[in-house]
């Protein structure tokens, strides 16, 4: 069992008496990590909705028929709780039970689950994001050095679980993974219903990693509106599958004001989209790679730590750029990655004018450490 930097959090989270809901993508350990913190507990619920039998017992309850349910249990595990009808009224009930035992709900995405519960369920729970695996956490199972020489693998592969477990078999169940489970709760959502243009579109996602994406453009490559690119960009996100960065203006007017970036929250889905597997000294797009790892890994290291920090990237209209701009309760960092390290790089100067005393870090394979610990 690779231990997950939120287990800690989420125990303390249990003194509280509030749900605990944690979501996150297909696969990505969600219902291990919730076994994992049941673990010593006698009598364990879990109840996976995705059976309709399980569903069943939580849809059009009273809350006395929900006391019912779950009395006499001192750990309660509702898994894929997205397919609950009124999922954020059950939730709403269990609360109001003020029950004295540990509840888990697990969500696949964000897309209902979120906006159902949170008016009804107010002040009721508290939100975890659980992202595949990161590499403090493998450090911390593998140590340092077979991590450090596993890096190759993972800026191909990523780190879903099933994959680091059996990187044998990566190919076959990242393809399984992006084939079989990345649309599942797309499609069955409200207004989708063109696959292979979210296919289409995360190709072309895929080839513009670290560079400034364009919805006009995708619009006419796809031969859709651009509000239909905004809303299918936005409901992979909210899917877990991307995640995008603003740009970072404040002072300077040729400063990008509205562009954008996006990312994949794991290099392994990012290459099953394209199908290609190949070694990095085949590949023509190691610098999108290292930046893709690097960028998703920090989201996860802020996600985990709770520091609300917020991700940018900087460009101007002559093309000056940092990769990342890191800014929280008031200060910055900026950030350039560079698979190389002996490929030099300086903070634009004027950047550094315009916002002077911003610490300025060069992120290669000899220090990537410090940026994700």
């Amino acid at each position: 069992m690779i231990e997950r930097i939120v287990s800690k959090s989420i125990i303390d989270d249990f003194k509280k008496e509030k749900i605990v809901l944690l979501m996150g993508a297909r696969q990505v350990g969600k219902t291990t990590l919730a076994h994992e913190l049941a673990k010593g507990r006698q009598r364990v619920l879990h109840l996976n909705c995705d059976n309709y039998d399980d569903r069943a017992d939580l849809e059009h309850k009273t809350s006395t028929e929900l006391a019912a349910l779950l009395a006499g249990y001192d750990f309660v595990l509702i898994d894929e709780a997205q397919r609950v009808t009124d999922i954020g009224m059950t939730i709403k009930m269990i609360g109001d039970l003020k029950l004295s035992v540990p509840i888990v709900v697990t969500g696949s995405s964000s897309l209902e689950l979120l906006e159902g519960i949170k008016e009804p369920a107010t002040g009721r729970h508290i939100d975890y994001e659980l992202f595949p695996l990161s590499l403090p956490e493998l450090i911390a199972h593998n140590g340092r050095r077979e991590e450090h020489r596993l890096l190759e693998q993972r800026l191909i592969y990523g780190f879903y679980p099933e994959v680091v477990t059996d990187l044998s078999d990566a190919k076959r169940t990242l393809m399984t993974l992006a084939n079989d489970y990345l649309y599942k709760d797309l499609l069955a959502y409200k207004g989708v219903k063109r696959p292979e243009v979210l296919h289409k579109l995360l190709v072309a996602l895929a080839l513009q990693v670290g560079s400034e994406v364009s919805y006009n453009e995708l619009s006419g490559l796809l031969g859709i509106d651009k509000a239909t690119v905004e809303s299918y960009i936005g409901l992979l996100e909210k899917c877990y599958v991307i995640f995008r960065l603003d740009s970072f203006s404040r002072n300077l007017r040729n400063e990008i004001k509205k562009g954008k970036k996006i990312y994949f929250v794991d290099n392994g889905i990012r290459n099953a989209v394209l199908a290609n597997f190949a070694p990095l000294n085949l590949r023509s797009d190691v610098g999108a790679l290292w930046e893709n790892l690097l960028v998703s890994e920090r989201r996860k290291r802020n996600a985990y730590a709770r520091n609300y920090a917020r991700l940018y990237f900087w460009r101007t209209h002559s093309q000056r750029e940092i990769d990342l701009v890191e800014e929280q309760d008031g200060r910055l960092q900026a950030f350039e990655f560079k698979w190389n390290s002996k490929t030099k790089a300086v903070l634009p100067a004027n950047f550094s004018e315009a916002y002077p005393d911003t610490p300025f870090t060069v992120v290669s394979p000899e220090n990537y450490r410090e940026f994700i610990k």
